[in-house]
């Protein structure tokens, strides 16, 4: 599982599957990683198949009955794909429009135009930031990869050049930044301030994703050397067409989701009243569902129409759309299915058991356990809700400031290392056409980066304020 919603973490789990010892415990995890890596890497397995035996071999590994493991890793599969499925599904559907309507032509044209050369990146990852402040980070994904896929091809530009930067944009808002899920549940969790948590998170956000994103990118775009799958690429609209959208309608169309969920996360935060009838409302349009299905059919009327589209062309491009996502979402929900197997066996709370007798700075150990969940499960939500869970009680005698900084180093620790039990990995590696070993070497280095750098600035910070 990657980046769950609060919605899914209070949803109803299966029983722990074993009761194993942490030694037994981490030789299971060492195996099913390894299983999973060695079968796609040596045997060429596709994905979803290799994470599905791995799964099974950690839960025998970890002493689990078989029923018990495979439960574990379908209900896993099952709460990911239907965390995710539907709104990859929504953002497939809306990138073919927008690409076979002249819409997306219209976007990368203007953006060319307007920052070329060296400034490309650093546009990207401003554009990311800005659309992934109220976005889950699957949604911003599905938004931002055609944009960032036309761009490389008919820019003639590196793909991790552009791609990393906009990754980097979307990964530390969501880590760090409310109101992601993540950061507002350890907000809770500590008692910190919601204002200062966003203030000092801006501050450190800043000069984390530029290292991560523009910088960082040209070391990747030299280690991967890549072009954008075609695969994956939306084609540029027909030259047979008389017309295309404006590039106001367009963009209003591809933000009308970001607005709807950013108003959500806004009146959320100022009525905070759940009887209210205006954040009921504001509950349901924001909803990344009911928001990216508004843009769709939006763009029937603002992309399509203008376009010149008749009814059954319409049908055959939400067709077309639908078709090379089956692929990613079964691999991404088997990253989902070990990433569950893994936390009903104990991985987590074993983790969690060990640190507890770590003599070292609150923040530090806040950052440390973080990164130790992260590591074993995956999800960084999960990693957020433990780690803050765990040292909430060593906020009592912090200040304003302090809690806020031991917010931002969970949210920080929970980024770090993503891989193949991070159904993030699989999106970008899907997404972007690369390698187990390439996107380790990317995505994964990317997130190190973004959790080293907020994680040191945090500490620096702390020194300060």
């Amino acid at each position: 599982m990657t980046r769950l919603s609060v919605e899914m973490l209070a949803a109803d789990a299966p029983p722990p599957i074993t009761s194993a010892g942490h030694a037994q415990l981490g030789i299971a995890v060492l195996v099913g990683i390894a299983v999973i890596v060695l079968l796609i890497t040596k045997f060429k397995l596709h994905a979803f198949l290799a994470l599905t035996i791995g799964s099974l071999a950690l839960g025998a590994v970890a002493g689990a009955p078989l029923d018990k493991a495979i439960t574990s890793f379908t209900s896993g599969l099952g709460s990911t794909v239907a965390g995710v499925g539907v709104l990859i599904a929504l953002g497939a559907i809306l990138g073919k429009l927008l690409a076979d309507s002249g819409g997306a032509d219209q976007i990368v044209d203007t953006i060319l135009a307007k920052a070329g050369g060296r400034a490309m990146p650093w546009a990207m990852v401003l554009i990311a930031s800005v659309v992934g402040l109220p976005l889950f980070f699957e949604v911003g994904i599905v938004l931002l990869i055609p944009v960032v896929l036309m761009v490389a091809k008919r820019g003639n530009y590196s793909l991790m050049r552009i791609g990393i930067p906009a990754l980097a944009g979307l990964s530390v808002m969501h880590g760090l930044i409310p109101p992601h899920p993540g950061p507002l549940v350890a907000i809770d969790a500590v008692k910190a301030n919601l204002g200062v948590t966003l203030a000092l998170g801006i501050v450190v956000a800043v000069p984390t994703v530029i290292i991560a994103g523009p910088l960082f990118s040209k070391v990747a775009a030299r280690w991967v050397d890549v072009p954008a799958p075609d695969r994956m690429l939306p084609q540029r609209a027909s030259e047979q067409l008389e017309r295309r959208p404006g590039f106001g309608p367009t963009l209003a169309t591809v933000l009308l989701p970001v607005v709807l969920m950013l108003a959500k996360a806004l009146v959320d935060i100022v009525v905070d009243d759940p009887a209210d009838h205006t954040q009921r409302v504001f509950d349901v349009i924001g909803s990344p569902l009911i928001a990216l299905l508004a843009a769709v059919i939006a763009g029937f009327f603002t992309l399509g129409r203008p376009a010149g589209f008749t009814r059954d062309r319409l049908q055959q491009t939400v067709e077309k759309g639908l078709m090379p996502i089956a692929g990613i979402l079964l691999i991404v929900g088997a990253g989902g299915g070990f990433k569950q197997t893994l936390i009903d066996s104990g991985v987590g709370q074993m983790i969690l058991d060990i640190s507890k007798d770590w003599s070292i700075p609150a923040l530090l150990l806040a950052w440390l356990i973080a990164v130790a969940i992260r590591l074993a499960t995956g999800s960084a939500t999960v990693a957020t809700v433990s780690a803050a869970g765990l040292v909430a009680p060593l906020a009592a005698d912090m200040s304003t400031t302090h809690t806020a900084l031991l917010v931002l180093a969970i949210g920080a620790g929970s980024l770090f290392f993503s891989h193949v039990n991070d159904a993030g990995f699989w999106l970008v590696k899907e997404y972007f056409g690369l390698k187990v070993g390439q996107t380790v070497k990317t995505w994964s280095l990317m997130e190190t980066i973004i959790s080293v750098v907020a994680g040191g600035l945090v500490l620096l910070l702390s020194l300060i304020v």
